[in-house]
């Protein structure tokens, strides 16, 4: 009898390494185990302040954080050698900088309506980790958009109406209520939550069980 997929809710942001490195995990997870999996990606900005032309990633660490340029390059080494093992290719560079993903996040709900959330959200991590590319430009927002297939013109439109504006707030408002104050935050089956990355092995325990557990049936 096949198993019923585990619904994922996940809420992320695009510039957060944690939530790329926790989907990995969790596919990996998924394909070990033989748990389907489906997911859902949800809006988290982890810098709404952050103006439109961005900020050097090393420079809003140690603002943010307080860590040393020693303790910023060790970190980010952690994470080159953590995304080698799960085939991401962080580019981290001196130059690397971090931006504002409010229209990011309007163009992913967009795309949510066509079904292909995914796609772009995954090209998205893909552009900014891999090719440091800046994704708060509409530009190459666009331009991502028509790589996984959805109409440029279209998601032109969307970005310079700020159409999904207000229900990105909306969004990030639901969350930030449940008590959601970092990502990823992942919501298994609307039972379970989970914060960061978790690693495979939690992930693979955790859809075992809840493949296991009775689900509840809609009357």
């Amino acid at each position: 009898m096949p198993i019923e997929p585990i619904r994922v809710d996940i809420v992320s942001d695009v510039v957060c390494p944690w939530c790329i490195i926790g989907y990995r995990q969790l596919v990996m997870a998924s394909k070990e185990t033989g748990v389907p999996i489906v997911t859902f990606w949800h809006p988290f900005e982890l810098n709404p302040d952050m103006p439109r032309k961005g900020e050097l990633l090393s420079e809003h660490i140690a603002r943010k954080y307080g860590s040393t340029p020693e303790q910023s390059a060790a970190a980010r080494a952690r994470l080159v050698e953590l995304g080698a093992e799960l085939g991401i290719a962080f580019a981290f560079s001196p130059e690397s900088r971090i931006y504002n993903t409010f229209q990011a996040h309007q163009l992913l709900h967009w795309a949510a309506q066509a079904g292909r959330a995914q796609d772009l959200k995954l090209a998205l991590f893909e552009s900014y980790f891999a090719r440091a590319q800046d994704i708060s430009d509409p530009e190459i927002l666009i331009a991502t958009a028509a790589l996984v297939g959805l109409n440029g013109q279209d998601a032109r439109a969307v970005l310079a109406e700020s159409r999904f504006g207000e229900t990105v707030r909306e969004k990030e408002a639901f969350w930030t209520s449940r008590g959601v104050s970092g990502v990823p935050t992942m919501l298994f089956d609307a039972r379970i939550a989970t914060s960061g990355a978790q690693g495979v092995d939690t992930f693979s325990t955790l859809l075992l069980r809840l493949a296991r557990e009775p689900r509840e049936v809609a009357v």
